[in-house]
C-alpha cells in the first residue's frame, strides 16, 4: 500500500511527508511516516516497523478504520468501541509490568513500554480504537515546564507560572524531546494495521494551565480562577503559548500515525459556562481550526468531564465528535447537538461492576439512544481501578454483536420515537 507522491499527511489526501511543516521556532528531527519508505523506531520494534507503509486516502476512503468512519458521520455496520483509560491499572498485565517499572514517567516516556502497554487491551479485547499510553502533561518539559509525579500527590510542578516573570521560562515546543511519542505511534500503526484506529490525544489549554498555575492537582482551582481577575494578561499569555504548543503537538501525532485525536478539557467543567466561553473555548477553537487547516482529514474528538451544561458550546468549537460523560442522557445529548456532529460515550464506568446482563442492557440503551450513525461507543469517563477484565471483554463483545440493520429493526431510536409521538 504505497504511493509515490510524497505529500503531507496533513492534507486532504492523507499522504505522509518526510518532515513536519512547522513555523519558525518549532523543531523536530523525528521523521514522520513516509509514503513508500520505511520507518525507524528504536529498540526491539525496528524489524516490524520497517514493514510499515501508509497509503494515501481521501476523506471518503473505504480503507478508514470503523471508528474513523463513525467519527466522520459515515455509514457503518455497528458502533465502534473503545474505552478511555482502557490501558492501565485494572489490567493484570499492566500491574505486572508496573512492578518491574514503578515510575509512571518511565512507563509513559519509553517507546518499548508505551507500545507494550498500549497494545495490552488490543491483544486482550480487540477494541476498535487503540489509544497511545501517555499523559496530558507529557509535552510540558518540551516547552519549558518540568514536572514530577509523586506517588501520593500525583503531578507536581515545582515552579508554577503566575507572573509575567514566570512566563519567561517558556519556549516554543521542541518536538525532538517527544520523539518517543512519534516512534510509538508509528509502531502502533504497524501493529494494528487498519483493523483499529490509532488514537492520539492532548489536554486543552485551560486544563493544562490548571496544573501549571496551581502547581499540580487541585480540588478548588482557586489560584487559577482568581488569576482570571487579578492577572488576566498573564493567564491569557500562558493559554496562548499552550495553544500554539498543543497545536504543533497534535499535528506531530497525526504526522506520526494517529488516525484521530481526542482533546481532553478535563477541568473545563469546573468553570461556569460564561467563564468557559471566555477562558477555554477560544483556545480550543484555535487549535481545532489550525489542525483542520493542516490536517483536514483527521477527526477530532472533544471531551469535557461534567459537560452537561456545555454541550451546545462544545459543538461550536468545530470538533467532529463530542464526547458525553455519563451524567448526560444520550438521547437528550443527541437532541441538543443535532445530527451534524458525531457523539462518543457514554456508559457509566460503574456499570462494569454490575452483572453482565445489566451491562448488556445499558450498552443497548446507549446505542439505541445514539442512533445508527455517528456514534462511537465508549464510557462516560475512564475505566475505574478494580474494574473486572471480564466486564471489559463483555463490553467489547457486546459492541461487536450489535448489527445496526437488525438492532434497529427491533429498537426504534429515541429521537425518531419522540418525533412520531409528536406527529
Amino acid at each position: 500500500m504505497s504511493l509515490s507522491s510524497p505529500t503531507s499527511a496533513c492534507s486532504s489526501s492523507r499522504c505522509y511527508s518526510t518532515g513536519l511543516s512547522l513555523p519558525i521556532g518549532f523543531r523536530s528531527n523525528s521523521n514522520p511516516i513516509n509514503v513508500g519508505l520505511v520507518c525507524y523506531p528504536t529498540r526491539r520494534h525496528n524489524s516490524a516497523a520497517r514493514k510499515f507503509v501508509v497509503a494515501c486516502s481521501s476523506s471518503s476512503s473505504s480503507s478508514d478504520p470503523l471508528l474513523v468512519k463513525a467519527a466522520k458521520g459515515q455509514a457503518v455496520s455497528r458502533p465502534p468501541a473503545w474505552m478511555m483509560r482502557q490501558a492501565g491499572r485494572y489490567m493484570a498485565a499492566y500491574k505486572k509490568l508496573a512492578q518491574k517499572h514503578p515510575s509512571f514517567r518511565e512507563r509513559s516516556e519509553n517507546t518499548d513500554l508505551i507500545v507494550e502497554i498500549s497494545l495490552q487491551p488490543w491483544q486482550a479485547f480487540r477494541p476498535d480504537g487503540v489509544i497511545i499510553f501517555s499523559d496530558i502533561l507529557t509535552p510540558l518539559p518540551a516547552f519549558g515546564v518540568p514536572f514530577d509525579i509523586e506517588e501520593v500527590k500525583g503531578p507536581v510542578i515545582q515552579s508554577p507560572i503566575r507572573t509575567e516573570e514566570d512566563l519567561k521560562g517558556l519556549h516554543p515546543i521542541d518536538l525532538e524531546k517527544l520523539q518517543f511519542v512519534g516512534d510509538s505511534l508509528k509502531i502502533l500503526r504497524q501493529e494494528v494495521g487498519e483493523h483499529a484506529a490509532v488514537l492520539g490525544f492532548v489536554g486543552a489549554p485551560w486544563t493544562i494551565a490548571t496544573y501549571i498555575v496551581e502547581g499540580g492537582t487541585t480540588r478548588t482551582y482557586t489560584v487559577i480562577k482568581s488569576m482570571c481577575h487579578t492577572a488576566p494578561n498573564v493567564l491569557r499569555a500562558l493559554l496562548s503559548h499552550l495553544t500554539k504548543a498543543i497545536t504543533e503537538y497534535v499535528v506531530y501525532q497525526v504526522e506520526h500515525g494517529a488516525h484521530c485525536i481526542q482533546i481532553f478539557d478535563s477541568w473545563g467543567g469546573q468553570l461556569t459556562p460564561e467563564m468557559w466561553e471566555r477562558w477555554s473555548k477560544p483556545y480550543i477553537e484555535e487549535i481545532i481550526h489550525a489542525v483542520k487547516r493542516r490536517c483536514p482529514d483527521t477527526p477530532i474528538v472533544f471531551y469535557i468531564n461534567g459537560n452537561g451544561g456545555l454541550l451546545e458550546r462544545m459543538k461550536g468549537t468545530g470538533a467532529d465528535v463530542i464526547g458525553l460523560d455519563w451524567t448526560v442522557d444520550m438521547a437528550d445529548g443527541r437532541r441538543r447537538l443535532g445530527s451534524d456532529v458525531s457523539v462518543q460515550g457514554n456508559v457509566d464506568p460503574a456499570f462494569l461492576f454490575s452483572p453482565l446482563p445489566a451491562l448488556t442492557e445499558e450498552i443497548q440503551r446507549v446505542v439505541k439512544s445514539a442512533g445508527p450513525k455517528g456514534h462511537i461507543l465508549n464510557l462516560g469517563h475512564g475505566v475505574l481501578v478494580g474494574t473486572p477484565e471480564e466486564a471489559v471483554a463483555h463490553f467489547f463483545e457486546t459492541a461487536r454483536s450489535l448489527d445496526y440493520k437488525t438492532f434497529f429493526q427491533n429498537h426504534v431510536p429515541a429521537e425518531k420515537a419522540e418525533s412520531e409521538l409528536v406527529a
